[in-house]
């Protein structure tokens, strides 16, 4: 009602008309209305979170996506995340009750690979299939099985850790996402 017009990422339910809040006090725990974590109750499916606070949403943004609020210890929260990792996240930081719409999104069909490429995505080639110049895996009389698994720089491309082991955000994810 502040007159002014802003995008918002669409939450599942949300009527034509419909009257969303964003604040702290006087919000009621309603789809679309962001709040901070410290004010949602637990067990909430909520979406567009923040990882630190005031630097805007970066979590659950995708169409159908949702974390769970779990739990509350101290100055964290504890997110159920949708890739099924356990982590905690400021209380402070604000989210939005509901799930993401368009939950369907992901069973589009694309028909054709020249309609992926007029969505910017380019062709994805086989390693085994290149020449020996263009990829470690390249090259060899025939169908070549191309020896073990690895990157086009030569790296390892299954099962390598890929995360810095020193990193900050380590001591705030309790459990790992599973693969």
């Amino acid at each position: 009602k502040d007159g002014e017009k802003r995008y918002i990422v669409s939450p599942n339910g949300l009527k034509v008309g419909q009257i969303i809040m964003s604040g702290t006090a006087d919000v009621a725990p309603e789809v679309g209305n962001c709040m901070p974590l410290s004010a949602i109750p637990l067990g909430t499916t909520i979406h567009n979170i923040e990882m630190q606070p005031g630097r805007g949403a970066q979590i659950a943004r995708s169409a159908g996506s949702f974390a769970v609020l779990a739990n509350r210890e101290g100055r964290y929260a504890i997110l159920k995340m949708p890739s099924g990792e356990t982590r905690k996240v400021l209380v402070v930081c604000r989210a939005t009750i509901g799930v993401v719409s368009n939950t369907e999104h992901n069973l589009e069909m694309h028909g054709k690979a020249g309609r992926r490429r007029w969505l910017g995505r380019r062709p994805r080639n086989r390693g085994v299939a290149m020449n020996p110049v263009d990829h470690p895996m390249g090259g060899g009389e025939g169908k070549a099985s191309g020896g073990h698994p690895r990157s086009r720089n030569g790296l390892y491309s299954k099962g390598l850790k890929t995360r810095a082991p020193k990193k900050q955000s380590n001591k705030l994810i309790l459990e790992r996402r599973k693969k």
